[in-house]
């Protein structure tokens, strides 16, 4: 009953309003894109589509007098009648003549400088007029690529039948194009409560749009905004230090306020800045409207090459408040040959601007959908969408859609998996997958020559994996279940040694997963593995360094996890483990020969005979816990999809527990707790930090693998993006404890806040770490760190790289040593 009072009611207000379109042009008959469009004294506006285009709903039925606002344009007012419920308006645009009296510009006086000064000044007053508002809004997102070439580094590109079918022969067209209809509430500086009454995905019809309300915030009254970094406000209370500004004229607009239409450019060009026009009304200094360029170098960004970012900001005579109406973001991107370009346009309609909100408003849900949201046909999107389709997004539309049903087939996807599926003889040796789209499920042999698998170290020699993986989904309530064997094999040792796996996830609201393993492997003493089997490879097969530690284990464990509340997940295991020492069994390398590995035992390096422990069996188990405070998520009927508040820290809280042993002393318990927080500090960077601590009990007499072990670093070489969890010089076993602990990290990355301002250096375009590390541990001297480095390093596009100096001291033993960053290496791991 409640669905057919609300299908009536919005009947009834469709049918009391009338639908004002036309296209806009100039005086050549060029069609103008993006002009804003708005019934005067109202907040019901909207913009043109890149062919002109509009459509304009009003609800009033009579004498409508309709704004038409354009950057470099006079801005016009048309009084229309309604004499039909659809009104034909084409409307010619004249070219404004910006007024600019001769005055004298010096550095002392520029009259630019003083209208961004009180532009600056009455910033507080401006924003704090549009801090709380609640509002219609549209959103189109359209993404395309250019020229995608048929392989990229000798590999050959595949985007799949869906995706291939959408780009012509030149390797052009949408990869994506969707829009939303959806009922905004806003209050600065960042609580939203969005719901999305209409999602539409070209060729899904069972898609939910990722565009929303949060990717439009874009608000020039704060200092900075963010982007891949904090870029600076031209009106920020810094902004003298970052621009130059240069007033290229004036005019009027059709309420007789003059507008002056300023040039920004920036003083220094690797700084975070935009670079463009900026509006601003006389009297108020609100902001008329907004069209920056930003270059991607200037965001750390590499592989965009130019973004642009236009907002236009209508007035209200009544209320007397400029609030944003229309935004366009738009971008070129591109690497490796390939050219993409991308298009969000944001429309804001039937603002209110409430004193208050209920507390109720806003809470940890920041956007849901409405339940039927992606099921509303052509006839509602004619009907409401504020933004005309253009011919080319009618068409993406019109073929997609048709090819659909087609493509979600049994006939078509059985056909396109068969001619993917077919098995060849190689396919013993280099792997094979398998796919069946219709029933969701898939199957993957590795191959009996994985070499992406293969590695060296000195209990196992060169070792191979191979193995086997099935799967099956469910998208629409995120089960799956997934059941792989990893098969290894040692060529030194010649030792055979294989895992089992078996997950189930049993949706995707709490994502609840329970999950069992068990066979046998080579691990690391520290099982969170500081030195990757790649990195070990290099160091040993090169350098004749032997850092990895080996064990044998044979295990038996299950898993289960879930999120329990809004923020705070659970992952709780219990297992059965045998443990046995290894010995080198190859002091094989390529360079080096004479020279003799260190032992395998990383209590003493150079004791060949001796274990660092004896045979034995426990049992284990284990509750993390992890905290995300004020944690915020999407409501969709397909899933829950949870964001962290970066105002607050991330918490883990850890027990564990050995019990059963084949020995009393191996039983014992550890509490562990850590803190992890990212604090922004407006455009001078990211401070990241990490705390650690944990305390033994009963542990005096406990094995070697069961103490807690630090990630240390030999190898000189960095694999991660940030070193927060590492400590750069330290030895990996020699701080070792069974005993309390205490370790701290913090980096600050100054997102080029001083390395943009260094000559020569900014010509790098990279960022300065700073790095503190130290470690607690009793009876022991703390260990401490110093780093110091240069990140976003490389060639081109490509910044991969960073190097740091690092000092080390402990015991008044120092160290010094330089770290290579390769991030890349987080691929090849």
């Amino acid at each position: 009953m409640k669905n057919v009072i609300l299908l009536a009611i919005l009947f009834f207000s469709i049918s009391n309003f009338a639908q004002i379109k036309g296209t806009v042009t100039d005086e050549k008959g060029n069609p103008l894109p993006f002009v804003s469009i708005f019934e005067e004294g109202t907040y019901r506006g909207t913009t043109s589509n890149e062919q002109g285009q509009y459509q304009l709903q009003v609800k009033e039925i009579g004498r409508n007098k309709i704004v038409f606002q354009y950057l470099g344009f006079k801005t016009q007012k048309i009084t229309v009648s309604a004499e039909s419920k659809t009104i034909i308006l084409d409307v010619k645009m004249q070219e404004e003549s910006f007024a600019l009296n001769e005055v004298v510009i010096d550095p002392k006086n520029n009259p630019a400088n003083a209208i961004i000064k009180s532009a600056i000044a009455n910033r507080k007053e401006n924003s704090e007029k549009t801090a709380r508002f609640t509002a219609d809004f549209y959103s189109k997102g359209i993404l395309k690529v250019k020229d995608l070439p048929k392989k990229i580094l000798g590999q050959k590109i595949d985007l799949g039948p869906d995706l291939s079918s959408n780009l012509d022969s030149t390797g052009t067209g949408i990869l994506y194009l969707s829009e939303t209809i959806s009922k905004v509430s806003y209050q600065k500086p960042d609580k939203l409560k969005e719901t999305i009454i209409a999602s539409k995905i070209s060729g899904n019809n069972k898609g939910f749009s990722y565009n929303t309300a949060a990717l439009s915030t874009y608000d020039f009254y704060d200092n900075t905004l963010e982007f891949d970094v904090n870029l600076i406000s031209p009106i920020a209370g810094n902004a003298f230090s970052y621009y130059k500004y240069k007033l290229e004229g004036s005019f009027y607009d059709d309420n007789k306020q003059q507008i002056y239409k300023i040039k920004v450019t920036p003083k220094r060009d690797k700084e975070p800045v935009f670079e463009g026009y900026i509006y601003i009304v006389d009297d108020s200094f609100a902001i008329y409207a907004i069209d920056f360029d930003i270059k991607g170098y200037r965001m750390k960004n590499e592989f965009t090459e130019v973004m642009n970012l236009k907002q236009s900001f209508s007035y209200n005579t009544k209320n007397k408040i400029w609030s944003k109406n229309a935004q366009t973001l738009s971008f070129s991107a591109g690497g490796f040959g390939i050219k993409f370009s991308g298009q969000f346009n944001y429309v804001y309609s039937n603002y209110e601007f409430p004193e208050t909100f209920a507390k109720k408003i806003f809470g940890n849900e920041i956007v849901a959908f409405d339940l039927n949201a992606n099921k509303k046909d052509d006839s509602y999107w004619n009907e409401i969408r504020p933004i005309p389709l253009t011919l080319e997004e009618s068409a993406d539309y019109t073929k997609k859609d048709s090819l659909q049903t087609i493509r979600k087939s049994k006939k078509y996807t059985d056909s396109i998996d068969a001619k993917n599926n077919k098995f060849r003889i190689i396919d013993f040796l280099r792997g094979y997958d398998y796919k069946n789209t219709f029933e969701k499920y898939s199957f993957k042999y590795e191959g009996l020559l994985n070499l992406t698998s293969l590695s060296f170290n000195t209990v196992q020699g060169f070792n191979l994996d191979s193995g086997f993986s099935f799967k099956k989904w469910n998208e629409e309530t995120g089960k799956s279940t997934s059941i792989s064997t990893t098969f290894n094999y040692g060529f030194s040792d010649q030792r055979f040694r294989a895992i089992g796996e078996f997950s189930h996830r049993f949706n995707a609201i709490n994502y609840a997963t329970i999950s069992a393993s068990g066979g046998t492997k080579t691990a690391q003493f520290n099982s969170t593995e500081p030195i990757t089997k790649f990195v070990n490879s290099i160091s040993s097969l090169f350098f004749k360094d032997n850092y990895m530690k080996l064990y044998n284990l044979e295990f038996v464990q299950i898993n289960y996890a879930q999120d329990i509340a809004n923020g705070i997940n659970l992952n709780a295991k219990v297992a059965y483990e045998q443990r046995k020492p290894l010995f080198n069994t190859t002091d094989y390398s390529f360079f080096k020969r004479d020279d003799i590995y260190s032992s395998n035992n990383p209590l003493a390096p150079d004791d060949f005979s001796t274990p660092a422990f004896s045979q034995h069996h426990l049992m284990k188990a284990n509750v993390n816990f992890r905290i995300n405070f004020g944690n915020k998520y999407i409501s969709r009927p397909d899933g829950r999809y949870n964001f962290k508040d970066e105002k607050y820290p991330t918490v883990f809280l850890a027990f564990e527990k050995a019990f059963a042993a084949s020995e009393k002393n191996y039983d014992f318990e550890r509490i562990g707790a850590a803190v992890q927080y990212d604090l922004k500090l407006d455009n001078k960077g990211l401070l990241g930090m990490n705390f650690k601590a944990g305390k033994f009990f009963n542990a005096e007499n406990i094995s070697f693998i069961d103490y807690r072990h630090f990630n240390g670093n030999q190898t000189h070489i960095g694999t991660t993006d940030r070193y927060l969890n590492v400590f750069n010089l330290m030895p990996y076993y020699t701080n070792s404890t069974n005993d309390s602990y205490f370790e701290m990290h913090l980096e600050h990355n100054d997102m080029g806040f001083v390395t943009n301002k260094i000559p020569l250096i900014n010509l790098l375009k990279s960022t300065m770490n700073l790095g503190f590390h130290s470690l607690a541990i009793p009876d022991r001297k703390p260990y401490t760190e110093f780093t110091v480095g240069l990140d976003n390093l490389g060639f081109g596009k490509f910044k991969l790289f960073r190097i740091d100096y690092v000092h080390s001291y402990q015991g008044g033993i120092q160290q010094n040593g330089v770290v290579f960053g390769l991030k890349i290496l987080n691929v090849l791991n």
